[in-house]
């Protein structure tokens, strides 16, 4: 894409050369925003998530500790109902035997409880729930499997080595007995105290776990607020802002306001986009004022084939009776003239003022006949076109130019690219030529300069005629080829001259420019005609109106 210069705003560059100068375009502004959001929600999210599997691992920890302590203390109720007294039995039994019974049945019982706490502490040291990795109860199940032994061996001796004559004296009332239920009670009531500093650590370990957790979700909280508004604000100036200056600046275009710029400066697409839409806008005033001007130039035009059109009819059918009474009222000055000479002869004081007015009449009269045929002129069509050669027929032109009366003092220069042949009617041609050259020889003093040249192009002639007389202002320029519109410096024009040229030029299907810079800065007629005849209009519906015969170009 071409770069161009946004109108109003000091001619910033745009298209290519703005890509390169951007430092960071929209998308990259939008996957920074949306990265931001996501790191935000992915800080908030780490932060929920590390606080609730502390939560939940601490919860699990707990549990599992919890029914561990209670298998513990079930256990060391089992082992202190080893040295409890036995409930009375039946009669037949003896109170030793029943003794006996009851201690071993105890003692099968802790071990029962004791095989089902060291199964609860495998599940939870398979499932990696144990805060210190549970070596202390794993030292403590070893010593009190071997105590449990210990006093099983300690039962079984007590049982043989008590005398049957001592019928009073209790199983677990032996010495090495009693010490090693002591040793195993005290074993299993230190693994209760050390689970229950576990389930207090672990809690501990929750509290401080939940107050990181805390800690993480209020500071990714504070900081995804911050980024939230601080991407709020940057989107309102990256993308809301200059979204609002485009949709103010379509606005304005669709109200018909071409000439305020849209102003961007934000580094990205949309800038490229503010510039490319002030590009367009300037073209499409450029175009809107092309296209005002040419309506009113065909508009002018217009107007100005209505009027040649309107003084044609009016020439046809009054320059016919107006040349009658004319004809008439020269013929009889001149027969008064020829009659009053006698009688003037005898009364010469009053014989030079009559013939003075005598004259005068006649040549007013036939001035006004000129007109009238001028007006003919200028209702007739053009003449038979043949092959011209223009370059003879201007130097023809100009040779008989240079002995008029204004062409003294006054130089006329005239270059040609070489013979040129044009299918035109030579004296239609000849009149506009004569017209142009003597119009520049009345407008220029003495001294002045007249250049023409004849230029070749592929399909027309151009004939320009540049003077270096009394110029012309724009609103003379405006109404140069109305009809009877004359700013002649002689005073004698009839204003006809350059409609009639313009007329003829119109038919041969060519134009006629004249510009200036200005008063007293000379003028320029330039005329184009094609080389060959253009060819005749398609025929149109029958409803539609035929064009006049001598409608503007």
């Amino acid at each position: 894409m071409p770069g161009r210069d946004r109108p109003g705003d000091g001619g910033r560059p745009a298209g290519r050369e703005a890509r390169v100068s951007r430092p960071w375009q929209l998308r990259h502004k939008l996957v920074f925003g949306l990265a931001l959001v996501v790191a935000c929600v992915g800080l908030l999210l780490g932060g929920a998530v590390f606080g609730l599997t502390s939560l939940y691992d601490s919860a699990r920890s707990n549990d599992r500790k919890l029914h561990e302590m209670r298998a513990v203390g079930v256990l060391r109720d089992g082992i202190m109902r080893i040295n409890t007294p036995a409930p009375p039995g039946p009669t037949d039994t003896s109170e030793v035997q029943a003794d006996r019974d009851h201690v071993v049945g105890q003692l099968r019982g802790a071990k029962e409880l004791f095989h089902g706490y060291v199964a609860t502490h495998d599940d939870i040291q398979d499932a990696h729930l144990d805060p210190d990795g549970g070596e202390f109860e794993a030292g403590q199940i070893v010593q009190m499997r071997a105590t449990l032994a210990e006093l099983e061996e300690a039962v079984a001796a007590a049982a043989v080595a008590t005398p049957d004559a001592d019928r009073r004296k209790r199983l677990m009332q032996d010495e090495v007995a009693l010490a090693a239920h002591a040793k195993l009670f005290r074993q299993a009531s230190d693994l209760y105290a050390h689970l229950f500093d576990d389930v207090r650590d672990s809690y501990e370990r929750s509290k401080a776990d939940q107050r990181r957790a805390l800690v993480i979700t209020g500071t990714a909280t504070t900081l995804a607020l911050v980024l939230v508004l601080t991407l709020l604000y940057y989107f309102r100036v990256w993308v809301f802002r200059p979204i609002k200056e485009l949709q103010a600046g379509v606005h304005r275009v669709h109200g018909g306001n071409f000439d305020q710029p849209i102003r961007l400066s934000s580094k990205d697409e949309l800038e490229e986009l503010a510039n490319e839409f002030n590009a367009m806008t300037a073209r499409l005033r450029d175009i809107y004022k092309s296209l005002a001007q040419q309506v009113n130039e065909r508009t002018r035009q217009l107007v100005r084939s209505e009027r040649m059109v309107s003084v044609g009819f009016l020439a046809a059918g009054v320059a016919h009776e107006i040349n009658n009474p004319l004809a008439s009222i020269a013929f009889c000055s001149e027969a008064l003239e020829r009659r009053l000479q006698d009688l003037l002869a005898r009364h010469p004081a009053d014989a030079e003022t009559i013939a003075k007015y005598l004259k005068m009449i006649q040549q007013e009269a036939f001035r006004c006949k000129q007109i009238t045929q001028k007006l003919l002129d200028f209702s007739r069509s053009g003449g038979r076109r043949e092959p011209v050669d223009l370059t003879g027929l201007i130097g023809d032109v100009l040779e008989v130019a240079q002995h008029l009366p204004n062409a003294k003092g006054k130089t006329v220069e005239f270059t040609a690219d070489g013979p040129l042949t044009a299918i035109v009617s030579g004296p239609d041609v000849k009149s506009v030529v004569l017209n142009l050259v003597v119009n520049a020889l009345d407008s220029m003093g003495e001294g002045g300069k007249l250049k023409a040249r004849l230029i070749h192009h592929d399909t027309h002639a151009e004939m320009t005629f540049t003077d270096t007389g009394c110029g012309m202002t724009p609103d003379v320029l405006d109404n140069i080829f109305e009809p009877f519109f004359t700013r002649s410096r002689t005073g004698n024009g009839t204003g006809l001259g350059l409609s009639i040229s313009h007329q003829i030029v119109d038919q041969h299907g060519g134009s006629i420019v004249a510009t200036s810079e200005g008063a007293g800065k000379g003028s320029t007629f330039t005329v184009k005609l094609p080389l060959s005849p253009a060819p005749p209009p398609k025929a149109e519906a029958p409803t539609a109106k035929p064009r006049p015969a001598m409608a503007a170009a």
